[in-house]
Order: C-alpha cells, then structure tokens, then sequence
C-alpha cells in the first residue's frame, strides 16, 4: 500500500513538474519585458511630464509591456534589414566602441549573441561525446567552433572549442579545447541532446526504442 502512494506521488508529480516550471519560466519572461517596458515608461513620464496621466492608465494594462517589446524587437529587425538601417547600426556600435567601461561590455555581448543568433555561425552547431573531468567517463558536450588568435598559436594541431553543460542546468559549464581526434560527432540534433543533458540521462533520444537491452543480473546460488 505504500509503495502503490508513493508510486502514485511521483506519477502526479511528473505530471505537473514540467508545467509549472513551464508557467514559471513564462511568467519571469513576461515579468522581464514588463519591467522594460515600465522602466522606459517612467523615463519617458519623467522627460515629458505631460503624459503624466496617460503614463499611469498604461501601467494597469496586464501583458502591454510584452506586446510593446516584441513590436519593438521586431520593427527594429526590420529596420536594420535595409542599408540605411545598417548604417545606422555601425554608428551605434562606433558610439558604444568610444566608451570606455561600456565598450568592453558592449563588444563581448555583441560577439556572444552574433555567435549564437547568427545563422551562419557554428556555435551549438553539433552534439558531440568527449571524454571528461577524466579518461573513461564521457559526457555530452556542443561544437562551439575554433580556438583563434594567440591561443591557437599554442596549440599544436587541429583543436576544436566545446562547451560542456551541466546537469540539469544547462546555463553554466565548461569552456574546453580538445583536439578533433578525441570528440565523437552524434547523429541525434542538438536540442535532443539538451534534452539528454536537462534530463540527466532519462530522456533518451530516438524514445523507448533506442534503450539498450539490460542484461539479466547473475542470480545467487
């Protein structure tokens, strides 16, 4: 009887665990673009204190700050698809280059997120197994492309860039330089792996099907 509850438990929790973690994550996204949107509100109430009155009737609008930003997100991807738009673009990063705190925070972002959005770039390109922290144990780890500058001079050979997840918050790992010869390419799609990853091993790629065979435990005499 007991074991039957708990084994009760566990199947209802598995049930609502991925969708309140689901609703949980939508619900700091939109408290995030919420808050940009206030925040800009009350600057704009602050400079012209004429929309005073419409600044606080915006306010009470549950779901108007998401909206707001993704029209904005959007109109301005359409903005810098033209020529004008794009030079537009490169004064704004000239201006941002001249700062001298501001200037090394902008550039590594902006790196970061042309490297990950771009379509041409290779960062997550591929799932790969290596073998890490040590010989003999092998984890999932993505392609994040080639070690350059000084840090290739160093290295003799062909070295790829990876990074290793963690388990099961894929947000923080391991940055590694490994030569090619020692990562394995995988088949299975990125987003299947980081379900492997997020998992800690339960999620298997390809289903229940891709399960190898357990071998019957030796019984005792």
């Amino acid at each position: 009887m007991k074991r039957r509850i708990q084994q009760y438990f566990i199947t209802g929790l598995l049930v609502w665990l991925p969708m309140g973690i689901t609703v949980w994550i939508l619900m700091w996204l939109v408290g995030m673009l919420d808050g940009i949107f206030l925040a800009v509100l009350g600057a704009v109430d602050a400079l012209i204190p004429g929309l005073h009155g419409l600044a606080d009737r915006l306010r009470n609008v549950p779901g108007l700050g998401v909206i707001l930003v993704a029209v904005v997100i959007f109109s301005t991807g359409v903005f810098v698809a033209n020529m004008f738009g794009q030079w537009w673009v490169r004064q704004w990063d000239m201006l941002m280059n001249r700062i001298p705190v501001v200037r090394s925070i902008y550039t590594s972002v902006k790196q970061v997120a042309d490297t990950l959005f771009s379509g041409s770039g290779h960062a997550f390109s591929k799932a790969l197994l290596v073998q890490y922290p040590r010989h003999g144990s092998w984890t999932i780890a993505f392609l994040t492309g080639q070690p350059g500058g000084e840090v290739a001079a160093h290295l003799a050979g062909d070295f790829v860039s990876v990074y290793v997840p963690t388990t099961p918050n894929p947000t923080s790992g391991f940055f590694l330089m490994m030569p090619r010869a020692d990562v394995v390419e995988l088949k299975m799609s990125v987003d299947d792996a980081l379900k492997y990853v997020i998992s800690m091993g339960v999620v298997v790629p390809g289903g229940a099907s891709a399960l190898p065979a357990q071998a019957a435990l030796p019984s005792k005499s």
